[in-house]
């Protein structure tokens, strides 16, 4: 029982976590482009059965925690683009087409080889540095809600604490389970006027050129560099390498069909992927599918609950939820740093790798992910000609075979070393 117990309950853990901790954002960059209340709510419902279908499909396709999500950057790219014109319902339906457009584009990036060679060109160390960053923001949380909220915040950490001594497996999910008890006896119920069940509209997507290049081009980039690319980062982190060509047509032709819903992208997530590929969904790496696919089973169950789901959460401090989250991702983030400074040789770009993703800048939109690997790779290549011959042999013998397979996986117990030679560990990911 408890082979299938613990990663189902990480898929529970994935699932609330990540829909609570940014479905606020979602609803405010549609309500940017142009949708109403009922319109936003049928996006997050679209979105929310898209990524849980997905995500029981790929995870019993290919038996690997691949988890699904909708674009957090891209619904923050939307509230920043907002709708200036007049005729909200003429740009609501203009976003749609756009929305359309970014899912054709993820579509033909996945049935592009330079795109799957571009991700196997990345080192491992400047890919650990990338996750470490991007998971040190949310695994501040705990930190953060103990002195702004210690009434609510204490129990949460100290559940996890003393479950962690005593019975690991236990101390997410028994967090989790605090936090919710928490939430229910101390947090006020937010209106929602939608209903506790949920109400789906369709628009007919409208195409304009003016849509195309100010919302479809971003948000694919947004999405590409923030979620796919470091999606696709902690799963080579944990010996996973899942061919890209099926993720990106896959989400590409659900976010197409969930356009005209109001569903704005739908892609490789980045930190819940975290929580299903880790050793705390399940010591046995051939288990740990099952987190994702239970995942994707909790997405369908809160979006058709909706209403229910948002009145409970609304309510209370998204920073409670983004507890659970860090304190569950703790020794991921040990496992990512150690990863990323165990090669000497690739230290340097890989701190600044770490630096500039951890700083969370977003310059045009595009969020400190993508600018993180781009620096560390520039200044990996500004010190690939001054490394001198003893450290430029370290490590030349650090870095896998030419043959481009990946090495035996990393026992569970151990912290997680560098996997591979490149992001995606495989040359012909894309085939």
């Amino acid at each position: 029982m408890g082979r299938v117990l613990q990663p189902i309950l990480a898929g529970v853990v994935l699932a609330v976590v990540g829909f609570a901790s940014s479905f606020a954002v979602v609803l405010a960059g549609l309500r940017a482009v142009g949708a109403d209340q009922a319109q936003a709510t049928s996006g997050l419902l679209a979105l929310c059965l898209a990524m849980g279908i997905l995500g029981i499909v790929l995870g019993l396709r290919y038996r690997m925690p691949m988890s699904v999500a909708w674009s957090t950057p891209g619904a923050a790219l939307l509230a920043s683009i907002g709708s200036d014109g007049a005729d909200h319902r003429a740009d609501y339906r203009a976003a749609l087409g756009a929305f359309a457009v970014t899912g054709l584009l993820f579509v033909l990036a996945g049935l592009s080889d330079r795109f799957s060679r571009l991700l196997h060109a990345i080192p491992a160390p400047l890919a650990g540095a990338m996750l470490a960053g991007v998971l040190l923001p949310l695994c501040l949380a705990p930190v953060q809600a103990v002195v702004q909220f210690p009434g609510p915040a204490i129990p949460i950490v100290v559940a996890w604490a003393v479950l962690f001594r005593f019975a690991r497996r236990w101390a997410v999910p028994g967090a989790l389970v605090v936090a919710v008890a928490v939430i229910l006896l101390t947090q006020p119920r937010a209106e929602h006027g939608g209903g506790l069940w949920p109400a789906v509209t369709v628009e007919a997507p409208a195409f304009s050129v003016g849509a195309v290049v100010g919302i479809a081009i971003p948000l694919f980039i947004v999405t590409m560099a923030s979620q796919n690319v470091a999606g696709m980062s902690m799963l080579a982190t944990y010996g996973y390498h899942p061919r890209l060509r099926p993720i990106l047509t896959s989400t590409g032709l659900a976010t197409i069909a969930v356009a005209p819903f109001g569903g704005h992208a739908v892609n490789l997530a980045a930190i819940t992927t975290a929580l299903a590929a880790g050793p705390d969904a399940h010591p046995d790496r051939e288990r740990r599918w099952i987190a994702s696919v239970t995942g994707g089973v909790v997405y369908i169950v809160l979006g058709l609950s909706i209403g229910l789901t948002v009145s409970l959460i609304a309510g209370s401090p998204p920073l409670l939820i983004e507890t659970v989250a860090g304190l569950a991702l703790l020794a991921t983030l040990g496992s990512a740093v150690q990863a990323a400074v165990a090669n000497e040789g690739e230290r340097d770009a890989a701190v600044v790798t770490f630096v500039v993703t951890a700083s969370g800048i977003a310059p045009f939109g595009i969020g400190a992910a993508f600018w993180g690997l781009a620096a560390g790779l520039a200044f990996r290549a500004l010190l690939g000609r001054r490394r001198n011959p003893a450290t430029a042999a370290e490590a030349s013998s650090a870095t896998p075979s030419a043959s481009g397979s990946a090495p035996e996986p990393v026992p569970d117990s151990a912290p997680v070393r560098e996997p591979v030679s490149g992001l995606t560990g495989k040359p012909d990911i894309s085939r």
